[in-house]
């Protein structure tokens, strides 16, 4: 059972990876935990699951998606942390279905070229960068599970989801709301969120629910009038078939 806790208890102090600058604190308290972790459980329809990650649960991610998930969602966790294909199989199979593989883009284009068989899993839930579509339908065949993509921050948490195979469009969480004004960045509250929170993306609403996600504000670049994203290029670049990593 998850540990009975005041909701107002700062359980956790978190920090900013300071890529952008000087990294930044973040108190979360747990009620706004349980809320994210909650939200999350619902929109990926994740309750019960046993969770294989790649992840460390160290990262926001990984304390989101795997221990927030134990504690709150009723999972079960594999015991390690599994890196190489063979150690992932390995995992899957000393699992009972229904099972999760929670992990990263590089960590799939890995296992799914690395020619080993794959148990199915019931869900595969990816973050932290850029995932192309064709990386995902095959993701999808080679584990046989519908495949989820978690969009947040350490400042916000986890607050949105989307199949990247389905379409582009991100959804919600629960009460969260994007305030588009003039100018300025858009501003993320409600929800779990702890007050109204900047954001560093450029993001196009859709409507009060879902948007769209077009790279990171810091990130976007301008070359002979033709604007884009790094992270644009990187997705473009990764799908040349010649190339097996590679960044602008």
């Amino acid at each position: 059972d998850a540990p009975l806790i005041e909701a107002s208890q700062v359980a956790a102090i978190v920090f900013t990876s300071g890529t952008t600058g000087a990294p930044t604190t973040h108190l979360k308290r747990w009620g706004g935990l349980c809320a994210d972790g909650e939200a999350e459980a619902r929109r990926i329809g994740s309750q019960g699951l046993a969770i294989i990650a790649t992840v460390p649960s160290q990262h926001m991610y990984g304390f989101e998606s795997v221990i927030l998930q134990a504690l709150i969602a009723g999972h079960s966790l594999w015991h390690a942390r599994p890196f190489y294909p063979a150690d992932v199989v390995e995992a899957l199979a000393a699992m009972p279905q229904p099972r999760m593989l929670v992990s990263t883009p590089v960590h799939l284009k890995v296992l799914v070229e690395s020619g080993v068989t794959l148990p199915a899993v019931d869900r595969v839930l990816c973050a932290t960068a850029p995932l192309s579509h064709e990386l995902a339908q095959r993701v999808e065949v080679a584990l046989q599970a519908p495949l989820f993509e978690i969009y947040g921050s350490t400042e916000t948490g986890q607050m949105a989801v989307r199949q990247p195979v389905q379409g582009p469009q991100w959804t919600l969480f629960p009460g969260v709301v994007l305030e588009v004004g003039e100018s300025g960045p858009i501003i993320a509250s409600g929800g779990h969120l702890e007050g109204r929170i900047p954001l560093s993306d450029q993001i196009e609403r859709v409507d009060a629910h879902r948007f769209l996600l077009h790279g990171r504000s810091a990130d976007m670049v301008n070359i002979a009038g033709k604007r884009s994203s790094l992270a644009h290029l990187n997705s473009v670049l990764a799908r040349i078939s010649a190339i097996q990593d590679g960044a602008f």
